[in-house]
């Protein structure tokens, strides 16, 4: 599958929630600006610089990252500096990985990877020379929110399936489908959900990672749970009123 300039390398599911959900309001804040100070020196984060592989597994000026190209990426991009202390959304040990582009440059092969440091609640991102082969410049920033991740979206299904609101989607389930939920039929995507000034149990979205979960029926029926969302960050489900 290949994707149009503005989109990184993402799943499929979440590539489809930026496309329903626009793609303005977070690619204008995707990353701190250009001229903010790394948190890292350059010269404090060069690691070896893997194999390149043969020239066809390398793009040529602003194509698309390749999927060589961005294995290579990350191997530069996570560091131990990054690795310590953070975690995953499945609150490994870690950060999460979102997404990857090539750089806007005038020359070489820079690509920007971004993750999300569920202990931090913070959004990293990680520029590295790939031709170099090294980290060169590191930058994290909180209330800053990309889109999710598949394996965010899966979590946050899970952890909606766990809490006794889940009843909201197996009666939203059975109401679309005239059959009883068993826990096997749903296509879940997700859009970040920043919260709104009349928000209750939900205020803290935006400074935490939430997600409005979109659930799609095997047999194509879409799920009403606009009022539902899941705070990844305090792994908390909540219901707007």
């Amino acid at each position: 599958m290949t994707y149009p300039k503005w989109g990184w390398v993402l799943g499929a599911a979440t590539v489809s929630a930026v496309i329903a959900f626009g793609i303005a309001s977070w690619e204008a804040s995707a990353a701190p600006p250009p001229g903010a100070t790394p948190t890292v020196a350059a010269e404090q984060a060069t690691v070896s610089n893997p194999d390149p592989g043969p020239a066809p597994s390398a793009g040529i000026g602003q194509d698309a990252l390749t999927s060589t190209e961005l294995d290579k990426a990350r191997a530069l991009a996570e560091t131990t500096a990054l690795k310590t202390g953070a975690k995953d959304v499945t609150g490994s040990a870690g950060p999460e990985y979102l997404a990857a582009d090539i750089a806007d440059a005038d020359s070489g092969r820079t690509a920007e990877l971004y993750y999300y440091d569920y202990h931090g609640n913070r959004l990293v991102k990680q520029v590295v020379d790939l031709a170099g082969g090294k980290l060169v410049a590191s930058y994290a920033a909180e209330g800053m929110q990309l889109p999710p991740s598949e394996r965010e979206v899966k979590t946050a299904l899970e952890l909606l399936l766990a809490n006794p609101l889940s009843t909201e989607l197996k009666d939203a389930y059975a109401k679309a489908t005239g059959r009883p939920f068993t826990g096997q039929e749903l296509s879940p995507t997700a859009h970040i959900y920043h919260a709104l000034p009349a928000d209750t149990g939900a205020a803290q979205c935006g400074k935490n990672r939430c997600l409005r979960l979109i659930v799609q029926t095997s047999d194509g029926h879409i799920l009403d749970l606009d009022k539902i969302i899941v705070d990844l960050s305090g792994r908390t489900v909540a219901r707007l009123t």
